[in-house]
């Protein structure tokens, strides 16, 4: 054997022994980066970025993958909702957005996004109550053209008219009141308005694209159009992802420690809203931001419910910031940046009960889009009820309608606890039964017995007269 075999002999089995080492050293690190999962905040900003860059249908699977990890988280949903409505699932977007709502999501950029969903699903009146309701908070150039959009057409072009003769001169609104005039019938003030910002060149075709989807079953292509989003048909949300009325009780179980909660804080949330761009199709906008409702405001009383929801949530949200001078878009941009944190928001652990015939009451509104609005206002203040169901019946107090809204699905002592954190946190609120006490039986006739005949009076005779 010659000295090099020798050698080879020698230093061959090491380096076998060695690559396996160095193998099993990298097949671990593959392992654990392999079974790694991302936080539920990165996914969160990877579906932004996606949505951003238009990958939608990138957006919408880590959006989906977000929501079936949180099912209870409303920010999560509504980030779906968005991704859902810039890929033209209309009746997706919409179920979403209710869910994000029902959930906590108090934000006038969800509502609008709701709104434009139940206009593209063929649901008008459904949009018409939510704009109503958030009326107060999304920006006048956005609530303006919705409303047109949904059919009230004389009723959009009031609000952009009085927001233009108000001062805000923006190509935005008066493009947004060109199309609005459009909608309405008013061709002549539209072709004027829009000659204002479209170039002469091109003021017959952008006339004649809205000509194209005037037509009252055209809502599905109009907002389309304007949001730069295909159509499609929509397979619906998938139904591991449904809203379920209570969380499993696994989920329940990881919340809850001791005899008292901290709740999850929840994801970031784009920063800015998405809100209706300009009615033309070839250049970007810069979107303004909508201003929520702020949440933490007195609650309601239980009487009878003759109070506004303007009234009952008295504490006014902030004006929304000044819209810039825009050029008109038909972009649905939907920015990457994320708002900061909530703090966690720490709340007597309570978990609905089965069969539980409590409930608790909120508060009572003058319409079920206005008792639902408050639902989710009650609901980002006490995050607790998110795991009971919402209850909205109506009521008629004193020939006026009402709509109440309630938590159900406790028992007495879990109803009343609740309540009185609910209290605690200055709102007002009562617990009641749920269950209709069993009508009275009514007794029996008992036997007509004869009536007695009073005595007749005695005569008076002359042996009754009075001696002398």
């Amino acid at each position: 054997m010659t000295s090099s075999t020798i050698v080879r002999s020698k230093i061959l089995p090491l380096g076998i022994a060695g690559a396996i080492a160095a193998l099993a050293i990298a097949g671990a690190g593959m392992s654990q980066t392999a079974t790694a999962k991302p936080s539920p905040d990165k996914t969160a900003q990877a579906a932004q970025i996606a949505l951003a860059k238009g990958q939608v249908d990138k957006a919408i699977q880590l959006a989906e993958t977000l929501v079936a990890g949180n099912l209870r988280e409303p920010a999560y949903r509504a980030l779906l909702g968005h991704a859902y409505l810039k890929a033209g699932r209309f009746e997706s977007a919409a179920t979403s957005f209710n869910d994000a709502m029902k959930l906590g999501d108090n934000s006038s950029r969800t509502a609008l996004g709701l709104a434009l969903s139940n206009i593209a699903a063929g649901k008008p009146r459904d949009a018409v109550a939510i704009l109503d309701d958030w009326r107060d908070a999304i920006p006048a150039a956005d609530l303006g053209l919705a409303l047109a959009l949904s059919g009230e057409t004389s009723r959009g072009v009031a609000i952009l008219a009085d927001a233009l003769r108000a001062g805000d001169a923006s190509a935005k609104v008066r493009q947004n009141l060109a199309y609005a005039y459009a909608l309405d019938g008013r061709w002549r003030d539209a072709r004027i308005m829009a000659a204002m910002d479209v170039p002469a060149d091109q003021l017959d075709a952008r006339l004649g694209s809205w000509a194209e989807r005037a037509k009252p079953e055209d809502a599905r292509l109009r907002i389309a159009g304007l949001i730069n989003a295909p159509l499609r048909a929509d397979p619906g949300q998938p139904t591991a992802l449904a809203l379920a009325d209570n969380p499993p009780a696994e989920q329940l179980a990881a919340e809850q420690s001791g005899a008292v909660l901290a709740a999850k804080a929840p994801a970031p949330a784009p920063a800015a809203p998405a809100e209706l761009p300009a009615a033309a199709p070839e250049a970007a906008a810069n979107l303004a931001q909508y201003a929520p409702v702020g949440a933490p405001v007195a609650a309601p009383a239980p009487a009878p419910a003759e109070r506004s929801f303007a009234a009952t949530f008295a504490e006014a949200a902030p004006a929304p910031a000044a819209v810039p001078e825009v050029r008109p878009a038909m972009a649905y941009k939907v920015p990457a940046k994320a708002a900061p944190q909530r703090q966690p928001v720490r709340a007597v652990a309570v978990a609905p009960v089965a069969g539980g015939n409590h409930a608790v009451q909120l508060g009572s509104f003058s319409s079920p889009q206005g008792a639902r609005r408050a639902w989710g206002i009650y609901a980002a203040k006490n995050p607790e009820l998110r795991r009971f169901k919402m209850v909205v019946t109506p009521a008629k107090v004193r020939g006026r309608n009402f709509w109440r809204v309630a938590a159900a699905g406790f028992d007495n002592r879990s109803a009343t606890g609740l309540c009185g954190t609910v209290k605690a946190r200055g709102g007002v609120c009562f617990a009641y039964s749920t269950v209709r006490p069993a009508p009275l039986a009514r007794p029996a006739a008992a036997p007509m017995m004869a009536r007695a005949k009073a005595p007749a009076k005695a005569p008076v005779g002359p042996g009754l007269a009075r001696r002398r």
